[in-house]
């Protein structure tokens, strides 16, 4: 992987990621990456011309390995990359899924040769969706309590079971699946992580709907359901540590370090529309205003921790714990932003359709409820705060872990 370390070099590649940004990324998808998440397998041509065209530069997946098709980019790089897509509003259209956040690491990290080889060039391509089978009705938090089983079956496995909360298994062709393999172990030692084919008469998937409108969330059945036994990743009966190591992999992609996209509006600017100015041109509510300026450091804070961290993890593999603390801060940051959104709206941050309110009034309410997940899903705050004060603080483990 190259590693561009100073600023001539980077400044050099800087020009080269605008000139080919310019020449591939179609206009008219401009600010529009929240709407393709929603089009993942959407046919509009444009943007299946521009998953094609970052599929093939590898710049979907900067930072991965270029044998497996990946960009080969430094960090460094990858940031620069992610200035450059943000400054003409384009956006990554593969980071609306698992394969590039979640499973694509993963597989980096302990899949085989011949398991790298079939997966990551797909995902690096954008031909491919991932969910993840981990959450069950009575395994949320205390997800080692799971009880999906996988038996083996001589050349395969059988899965029979239940997920819920799995985003996007509905669109998706493949699945990162935690099951019991071992019911006579301790329950953390009896798990394993395998990579099962969603397109197969034994898997159903039914969509739950959110209050805010939309939902990537679904409940998963197996019932009788294979895997090769190549479908294994890592080792048999060790598939905890995998299963969390991709939640550190996740937390880290839920820490605002999101490539490209339009970046919002600045919120002291939409708050002078509605709130007005005085004389000196500052906010008229002047409550608002300090609450809105402290909201700002938070962020700036949050933004700065989130480069350090990166730097910090330069050339180093293991994600660490650092994107607990990033996670929860992320959130706060977000769902902050959102309330202060809908506070200066007054009245007209409470649409939800019709033409008394514009379409960011009626998006920052969606927004505002879609947010409150955010505490939630990836690992509660409070999951988080446990992480941070057992494994960051070195403070005494006082719960009753099994």
């Amino acid at each position: 992987m190259a590693d561009f370390g100073g600023d001539t070099e980077l400044e050099a590649f800087r020009a080269e990621a605008r000139s080919w940004l310019e020449a591939n990324f179609p206009a008219s998808l401009k600010g529009k990456g929240a709407l393709a998440s929603a089009e993942v397998r959407s046919n509009e041509p444009d943007l299946v011309k521009w998953r094609k065209a970052i599929g093939e530069k590898g710049w979907g997946t900067p930072t991965w390995p270029t044998q497996y098709g990946g960009g080969g980019l430094s960090v460094a790089q990858a940031r620069v990359l992610g200035q450059e897509m943000s400054r003409i509003g384009a956006f990554n259209p593969l980071m609306f899924g698992m394969g590039v956040t979640m499973i694509g690491p993963t597989i980096l990290d302990y899949g085989t040769e011949a398991q790298k080889a079939e997966h990551l060039p797909r995902i690096v391509r954008g031909e491919v969706q991932w969910c993840v089978g981990y959450s069950e009705p009575n395994a949320g938090s205390d997800l080692a309590s799971l009880q999906t089983r996988a038996v083996d079956a001589g050349d395969h496995w059988v899965i029979n079971g239940q997920k819920t909360w799995t985003s996007g298994a509905q669109y998706s062709d493949w699945c990162g699946l935690l099951v019991r393999t071992d019911p006579q172990a301790k329950k953390h030692e009896g798990i394993s992580f395998l990579l099962v084919n969603m397109k197969q008469p034994g898997i159903e998937t039914r969509p739950i709907g959110l209050i805010s409108g939309a939902s990537p969330f679904c409940e998963t059945f197996f019932t009788d359901a294979v895997a090769p036994k190549e479908a294994l990743l890592g080792q048999l009966n060790v598939g905890w540590t995998v299963g969390k190591r991709l939640l550190q992999h996740e937390r880290a992609s839920q820490t605002g370090a999101s490539m490209g996209g339009r970046p919002p509006a600045a919120l002291n600017t939409i708050a002078k529309k509605y709130l007005g100015t005085d004389d000196k041109g500052r906010l008229a509510d002047v409550d608002f205003r300090s609450r809105l300026v402290k909201h700002e450091m938070d962020a700036k804070a949050h933004a700065l921790t989130l480069a350090r961290a990166a730097a910090e993890a330069k050339g180093n593999n293991s994600p660490g714990n650092a994107p607990s603390v990033l996670k929860n801060s992320a959130t706060w940051v977000a769902q902050t932003r959102a309330e202060l959104t809908l506070e200066l709206m007054g009245s007209q941050g409470l649409g939800w359709e019709g033409d008394a309110f514009n379409e960011h009034e009626i998006e920052a309410v969606r927004s505002w409820l879609w947010g409150k997940a955010m505490s939630i899903y990836g690992g509660s705050q409070e999951v988080q705060f446990n992480i941070v004060s057992k494994r960051i603080l070195g403070l005494p483990d006082t719960t009753q872990s099994a």
